[in-house]
């Protein structure tokens, strides 16, 4: 796979789990209020946001200068 194209699944895909894993953080969070259990689902919102990030700033290697 050439650079442009990693660089740009990468970084979508990326900034696809970071919002999905916020989304989950923030329901666990409405979860929590409600007395509902939240804990292992805001664990696993919380680990989908930061595999996000991760993939957003290792993309930026493969970014064409």
């Amino acid at each position: 796979m050439n650079k442009k194209i990693r660089y740009w699944v990468q970084s979508v895909g990326g900034l696809l789990l970071t919002g999905t894993g916020l989304s989950m953080s923030i329901d666990a969070g409405l979860n929590k209020l409600s007395g509902d259990p939240w804990f292992w689902y805001g664990t696993a919102g919380l680990i989908v946001f930061q595999a996000g990030l991760s993939l957003v700033i290792d993309g930026l290697r493969f970014k064409g200068k």
